[in-house]
């Protein structure tokens, strides 16, 4: 038997996604919280042959299709996390409420909406049984952590062989690109406090100044990412907080706090920051005669894709949308996702769809997570069809 086509039959249901997409993105919601967003994915669901749960520690939801013929569990995850920034794309249904998507999330919910509406028609054709995991708290915390903890991977009864999802991202409309081994990096954060003694500005003679000695720890870390790793194991660090407090300006301070981003590809170089930056910065400040306070947070693990599964994933999106719509990615992406804790648990495939619009200047494109970011929700049908495919496929195999 053949495999339904189900990029025919998205068609029919673009107009309902590109609806709820809409109205998503107009009323974004942050964090583990998102009672509207959850109200509307429900509505959304309504009507279909679904198990339906709900989280308790975080609003999300965990639908199942029972398929009609036997076969395993495959899970299919779309995010619905928005992010703290102020909109600015000028679009009839903009936020207003100081919040945005600016990360596409509003396209990976409605895509994985059109998925469950796709799969629930072919339902007696489906072997298996397809999770669908619409996640709060991707940006920062850890929502496919919690919903793992909650029993989301024992939801259909057995667990899921393999894992999917989708994240929108700029670039030629359309295309889908993905890679075997790590796809995105790990994420972690470094807060450091510099302690020294404070004064007045004139009289840096009787003071321990924790300035100076701050900016010579932003440039120690910079020394240290480009001279410990290899360039093939990459390390990416940038400081995105330097204070000293709202003082007058003619006091030294008592202290400095900085904090960073640190993205990584590997455990060998996770481990290397743990114990490299810690000996790095307190080297510094003792050096001035200071003392620092050093906080190394490991927040996301690296996304690893699984080579088999990929293999099929890209054979199974090739043949639905034509070889020249499927990359390979040559390198993975600096940028983290809390997927990867649902493939430290089950083999599957991270995949990127680029989704600009096709009157876009390529030199002038935003990136996620920019107050200015287009993404072009024609794409939603083709969306809701991979995911749909590669949940068929996987389950008939």
């Amino acid at each position: 038997m053949s495999a339904p086509d189900f990029a025919a039959d998205a068609v029919a249901i673009l107009p309902d996604l590109v609806a709820l997409r809409r109205a998503l993105h107009a009323d974004p919601e942050l964090g583990l919280d998102l009672p509207r967003t959850q109200q509307k994915v429900l509505d959304a669901l309504e009507g279909l042959p679904l198990e339906i749960t709900t989280g308790t520690r975080t609003t999300s939801v965990v639908a199942v299709l029972r398929g009609g013929r036997p076969g395993p569990a495959v899970l299919l995850r779309g995010d619905m996390d928005a992010l703290p920034i102020e909109e600015t794309t000028g679009l009839e249904f903009a936020s207003t409420n100081g919040t945005m998507h600016a990360c596409g999330h509003d396209l990976h919910t409605a895509g994985l909406v059109g998925a469950a509406r796709l799969l629930s028609e072919r339902r007696d054709e489906l072997h298996g049984s397809v999770i669908f995991m619409f996640q709060p708290g991707e940006e920062g915390h850890g929502g496919a952590k919690v919903m793992i903890e909650e029993g989301l991977l024992d939801a259909a009864g057995e667990r899921p062989v393999a894992a999917y999802a989708i994240h929108v991202a700029p670039g030629p409309r359309g295309l889908f690109a993905t890679r075997s081994g790590a796809v995105a990096a790990g994420s972690n954060q470094l807060f450091v406090t510099v302690d020294g003694r404070g004064g007045h500005g004139s009289q840096p003679h009787q003071t321990l100044d924790p300035v100076p000695a701050a900016a010579e720890i932003v440039l120690a870390l910079q020394s240290f990412v480009t001279r410990r790793f290899d360039a093939f194991d990459p390390v990416v660090l940038s400081v995105t907080r330097l204070s000293t407090g709202e003082g007058a300006v003619n006091v030294i301070p008592e202290q400095v706090e900085l904090a960073a981003t640190v993205r990584n590809m590997s455990p060998a170089s996770l481990a290397t920051l743990q114990e490299g930056l810690p000996r790095v910065i307190e080297g510094v400040a003792a050096a001035h005669g200071l003392t620092a306070d050093v906080r190394f947070d490991t927040m996301y693990p690296v996304t690893v894709n699984d080579p088999a599964e990929t293999a099929e994933t890209v054979d199974v999106l090739q043949g639905v949308f034509g070889e020249q719509r499927v990359v390979i990615m040559p390198t993975p992406m600096m940028g983290s996702e809390d997927f990867a804790f649902v493939l430290d648990e089950v083999p599957g495939t991270f995949i990127a769809l680029m989704t600009s619009p096709p009157d876009a200047d390529p030199s002038t494109i935003e990136w996620n997570h920019s107050p200015r970011v287009l993404f072009d929700d024609a794409v939603l049908g083709d969306q809701a069809a991979a995911l749909a495919s590669v949940a068929f496929a996987r389950t008939a195999r």
